[in-house]
């Protein structure tokens, strides 16, 4: 069964918390206003941004003594041929020996700061061509609201956030941004410290994939990640890979177009992948999977083929579990199936037994518009 209702309130409980959220903004907004105000660093400083699972609104709630995690890109004025990744990333260390001093710790491509309820990733990039730089400050750009937030979000110039809109020149700023063709970003470059070279990454195409792929899927796309990761969280490792974005991708790879409910795209999505690489596992190997925009970009390559390998075992699992559930046409038997795939967020169902409903859950009061759907 579909369990509509369930799933609403099952995403509900997986969403990181009001609480959580504002934690997020804070700390995000608070090293963003100190960059910006930090007189060593302005004269580098295009634009920064939010990427990652936050921004394509596909984070779920962090488990036991984790954290929610917000990934801020800074893009900078640096040039490749006279900055390496190393000296590049220098230039940051005082800033955050000033405000981060104890918290902060290098990475590979970028910083990471612990804070007491959240950790943020700063990664710089080198110069971008000038003529970029105006819409790498546009609202565009840099506005904080996510893609479920902001449904209308188009990346052009004229697109305004949602706390902009009380301009006078609103309207017709986001009439012209809906007519307006988008702008065709081309990838960022960010330092590699431990190989000492500049790749390429290509963050603002992830964001409008993910927007793109929501809308093909009815806006039910988003919440199926959200789902899978915490099947995922629920049975596994913290650290079993595939996770983040790399699970992310292979998901939007294998989730069909036209999902009618979240219930149908977790299980359609979980048979694609046992079915697409049951030969592949058999020489222990592992899919190639090239990052939005950056095709060169395989983004599987740290994953071994013993890694996934693994993963599919439980995705065979998962993918038996799932359709049980969907297909059983008892209303207890479905709940405790999808209660046994998600854990204790999913609502446990009524005990009374063989309440037969095709999928559907009568409403228990008014509907309230837009609640729910993109929970």
């Amino acid at each position: 069964m579909i369990l509509k209702s369930d799933f609403d309130t099952f995403l509900q409980e997986i969403r990181p918390t009001k609480s959580m959220r504002d934690q997020m903004i804070t700390g995000h907004q608070t090293l963003r206003d100190r960059l910006n105000a930090e007189e060593d660093l302005k004269p580098v400083l295009v634009s920064d941004f939010l990427q990652g699972s936050y921004r394509r609104h596909t984070a779920v709630r962090p488990k036991g003594d984790k954290r929610s995690d917000v990934d801020i890109i800074v893009v900078t004025k640096l040039h490749e041929k006279e900055y390496a990744p190393k000296d590049a990333l220098a230039l940051f260390e005082p800033f955050l020996d000033k405000y981060y001093k104890g918290k902060w710790r290098r990475q590979g491509r970028s910083f990471g700061i612990e804070m007491s309820n959240v950790d943020l990733d700063v990664v710089p990039t080198s110069a971008p061509a000038e003529q970029e730089y105006g819409i790498l400050r546009s609202d565009a750009v840099t506005s904080d609201t996510d893609i479920v937030e902001a449904q209308d979000w188009r990346l052009n110039r004229s697109w305004l956030a949602l706390n902009n809109r009380s301009r006078a020149d609103a309207m017709v700023l986001l009439e012209r941004a809906a007519g307006e063709a988008e702008w065709q970003a081309q990838p960022l470059r960010i330092p590699d410290r431990d190989a000492n070279k500049w790749d390429d990454t290509h963050p603002l195409e992830q964001i409008r994939w993910t927007r793109d792929k929501n809308s093909r899927c009815n806006g039910h796309f988003v919440n199926i990640v959200k789902s899978i990761k915490w099947w995922r969280l629920e049975h596994y490792s913290e650290t079993a890979r595939p996770n983040g974005f790399p699970l992310e991708r292979l998901i939007g790879e294998h989730c069909p177009n036209s999902i009618e409910s979240v219930a149908d795209g977790v299980v359609k999505t979980l048979e694609a992948i046992v079915s697409s690489y049951a030969v592949l596992v058999l020489t222990k190997g592992k899919p190639r999977l090239p990052d939005y925009g950056v095709p060169s970009h395989d983004v599987f390559d740290r994953i071994t083929g013993e890694d996934f390998c693994t993963f599919y075992d439980q995705v065979k699992d998962g993918a038996v579990l799932s359709r049980r559930a969907l297909d059983s046409d008892d209303r207890t038997e479905s709940g405790n199936l999808w209660r046994q795939m998600f854990g204790t967020k999913f609502p446990e169902p009524p005990s009374n037994g063989s309440d037969k409903r095709g999928g559907f859950t009568p409403p228990t009061g008014p509907a309230a518009p837009g609640s729910g759907r993109f929970a």
